[in-house]
This record gives C-alpha cells, structure tokens and sequence, in this order.
C-alpha cells in the first residue's frame, strides 16, 4: 500500500486536537460514508420503492397466468315501484312492481398462453319472489364450460410472458446499480468534504506561517538587513493568508452540508474525514470487466427487453388489421322450477357455438401504415441498442484504463507531495537565516500547497474509477464476487 504522506498526516494531526475536545464531532472513513448514504439517503430510499414496486408488478404479471375464481351476488334485489309497459297499441302504461330478484353466480376462468382463448365455467342460482302474487321461481344452471378463442389477433398473453420475465431481472439489478451509483455520488461528496477540510487547514498553517515569518521579517527591518518593498509583499501575503482561511472555511462548511444532506445525515454535528487507503488489493483486466458487466448490468437486459418490446408492437400491428374474428363454444345444463330442489333435477341441455368476425372493406391504407411504422421503429430500436453496446463497452474500457492509470499517479503525487513539503522547509529555513529572497519563498509556499492538493485529487480520481467499475459491473473485484443487496417487500 503506498504511504500517506508525513505532510498529510501532519495536517489532520493539528485539525484531531479541537475535533477530540467536540463531543459531537463525527470522524468517518469513506467506507462508513458510503454505507450511511446506501442506508439512509433519499435515493436509497427511492430506489428501494421502486424495487418493490417492481416486485409487486411482477407477482400481478404472474397471477395473470393462474386460475382465477369469483363469486358474484345480488343479495336482496329487492324492487317496490312502477314500471312502463308497453300495450299492444302502443302506448305506455305504467305497472307496479313488488319483487325481490336474488342471484348467485360461481365462476372460474383459465388464460391459454399459447393461443390467447380463454376456458371459463360456471354454475349459477337465481330467486325471483313475486311478493304481489305470493309466487317463488328458481332458475339455475348447475354448470356451464366454455372456450372464446380470438383468431387472427394480436396474443397479448403469450408477449407479456416473452418480455416480464426480462423486465423483473432488469429492475433486480437495476437496483443494484442505483445502490453502487449512490456509492459513486457519495464518495464525490466526500471528497468534496475532504479536499475542503484539507485547503481549509492549509489556509491555516500557512496563516500562522505567515505571521511567524512576519515577525522575524520586521527584526530584520528594524536592523536595516531587508527592504520596506519586502516587509509590504509579507504584509500582503497575510492578508492573502487571511482571506484565503475565510474562504477554505466557508467552503468547508457548505461541503460539510451538502455531504449530510445526500448521506441522510443532517443530525450529524461535525464531521471530519479520515484519509482513505492509497490503494486496493485488487487487480482487474478489461477482458474480465467486461465479461461481468455484460453479464450483470442492467443495460444489457434493457436493450433486449426494448427490441422485444418493438417486435410485439410489429406483431401488434399486424393482429389489429382490422379482421377481427372470435369463435365462442359453451355447453352445459339449465332448469327452472318454483322449488329449490326440484331445479337440479332432470335439467335441461344448452350449448352455445358462435363465430363472429369484422372485416374492413376500405381503410385507406390505414393498417398498411401501421405496421410499416411499428416496423421501422423497430430498426431504430435495433441500431439504438447496438450503439447504446458500443458505448457500454467503451465506458468500460475507460474506466478500467482510468483505474491503473490513478494507482501509478497516487504514488507519484505522493512522492511529490513528500519532496514539495521539504523543499519548502528548506527555503523557510533559509529565508530566516537571510540566504533567500521573499519570491523564492512564495513559490516553495505554493508549492507545498499544491502538492498536497495534488495528492488529494489524485486520491479522488483513484476512488472515482474503484466505484464507477463497480458500478458498471455489478461486480466485487475485491472479494471475487457479484454484488448483490437483500432488500424486497414481502408484505
């Protein structure tokens, strides 16, 4: 693991003092960032919704696919009024009516996925008492079994079973990216926090530098050995000293909140940030990235699931040209009778076969336009995916040349940072001795700061691939494994 450098230390070392004293000071490493925002944070919270809803759409695509069995009543239909009836020349005359009309009705249907028919049964009582006329009558149909077979049309069924299976393990991983993508913007935030904290405590030292070297600058004036032009430049270096400190805090503080704030951390007092590792024990290959991104990302599901989704809209198309025919058969067995127990004996046979159709005569070329636009949409789907592939791949290969580029500049901004940091103790040490002028001076200052900047940096862009391969592989590299989340709605 490359080392952190002593200057870096040295920097969180003068800041721990004052955090240690706050009770509510919150010291976090990256890791603990990122599980806080995995947890806690509105879009984890979002995109843990959105998985049950998917899960829930699931269970309902699937029910679709079962028995479903309903019993439907009316219980009383009881009517006391006056009702129009039509004589036999014509005219209307109004009777009253005293009635109660109860019914019952069981029934059960099964989808055929294959054709897209459905068979149906049902058994059925119906009560009608004439309360004007004391009478009682029964009717029922002990069972029926029927078939309704479409023909010529669009299957809905059988495309719906095709394309939910791919939209359910879609949004399986879609979940898992969503978690590693809130892992990608927290570790931004973080080292949005982090790079302000370490600039906020420069500005500090070099604050207290300023003012130390200030001070020896002003006996060397009273002893004629520097310029009134030299004593002016460290004046003004201190207040560049000064509001630079302003600004590092100011910046600090709203990093600080914009971190809470996504994290879910707003009761949080104050945070300061451990410097995560300078490197991973982990090795990745292109070859490997993308063997597990294509087999894990949500994307690649995606892009199957929309040309499947552009072929049932071409099959659709062409179900619904307008010839719309239907073939309905039903059989079973029906009585009536003014006693309950007399209405299931000897009952009488019914059956049922119909076929009804409606063709179009003239459209206009309306259906023709139809299909070649569902067709045409389904090319542009086609090459939308196949370009959608390209540039997967290219995010990719990108990320993991970005990842072993960041592990060599991590330690070459360390080394830097290192030498930067002694090169400027040397020079401070030289100006007090009077061996160097204010300007070398500066430079060495700034120098040293952009250095540990550097270093910072080179910290996030490292960290920033070691998500964003995460993210687009679904995939730990570290402990060899796929990455998954235990998180669905079971009640």
């Amino acid at each position: 693991m490359t080392r952190i450098p002593s200057a870096i230390i040295t920097i969180l070392i003068i800041a721990a003092p004052g955090a240690i004293r706050a009770q509510d000071t919150v010291q976090l490493t990256l890791t603990e960032v990122v599980d806080m925002a995995r947890a806690g944070s509105i879009a984890a919270k979002q995109a843990v919704t959105i998985r049950k809803t998917k899960y829930w759409e699931w269970r309902t695509h699937r029910s679709n696919y079962q028995p479903q069995l309903a019993l439907e009543g009316t219980l009383p239909g009881f009517q006391k009024t006056f009702n129009p009836v039509t004589q036999p020349n014509g005219t209307i005359k109004f009777e009253p009516v005293h009635y109660n009309n109860s019914s019952l009705n069981l029934s059960f249907s099964q989808g055929i996925t294959a054709t897209g028919g459905r068979i149906y049964g049902a058994t059925q009582l119906q009560r009608f008492d004439d309360f004007d006329r004391k009478a009682t009558l029964y009717n029922a149909i002990p069972y029926t079994v029927g078939y309704s077979q479409p023909l010529f049309q669009f299957n809905q069924m059988k495309w719906d079973k095709r394309i939910a299976p791919l939209k359910y393990a879609e949004s399986k991983q879609q979940f898992i990216a969503d978690m590693e993508l809130i892992a990608v913007n927290a570790s931004g935030l973080f080292f949005d926090l982090l790079i302000a904290q370490v600039n906020h405590q420069i500005a500090l030292t070099n604050l207290e530098n300023t003012r130390h070297i200030q001070r020896i600058a002003d006996e060397k004036f009273q002893l004629g050995k520097i310029s009134r032009n030299e004593i002016l430049q460290l004046q003004l270096e201190y207040l560049k000293a000064e509001k630079s400190a302003g600004t590092a805090r100011r910046d600090m503080e709203i990093a600080a909140m914009n971190l809470r704030a996504y994290a879910g951390m707003q009761h949080t007092g104050k945070i300061t940030l451990q410097l995560p590792p300078a490197a991973i024990a982990m090795e990745v290959s292109m070859d490997r990235v993308l063997e597990e991104a294509n087999a894990n990302n949500a994307q690649l599901l995606s892009s199957e699931r929309r040309i499947r989704e552009a072929r049932r809209d071409v099959a659709k198309a062409k179900g619904e040209n307008g010839l719309n025919a239907a073939l309905n058969a039903n059989l079973g067995y029906s009585n009536s009778a003014a006693d309950l127990g007399k209405v299931y004996r000897n009952p009488q046979n019914q059956q049922l076969v119909e076929l009804t159709f409606t063709i179009p005569v003239l459209d206009w070329g309306r259906q023709r336009s139809r299909t070649k636009t569902a067709e045409a949409n389904l090319e542009f789907t086609q090459y939308a995916v196949e370009q959608d592939k390209q540039n997967f791949t290219q995010s990719v290969a990108t990320q993991v040349t970005l990842y072993d580029m960041m592990k060599d500049q991590v330690k070459l901004s360390a080394n830097a940072d290192s030498i930067a940091s002694e090169k400027y103790e040397i020079a401070r040490q030289r100006y007090v001795l009077g061996n160097l002028s204010i300007t070398d001076l500066s430079i060495a200052f700034q120098e040293k700061d952009q250095a540990k900047r550097d270093y910072i940096l080179a910290l996030r862009d490292f960290w920033s691939a070691y998500y964003e391969l995460r993210y687009l592989s679904l995939y730990d590299f570290e402990q060899n494994k796929k990455i998954t989340y235990d998180t669905i709605a079971s009640n």
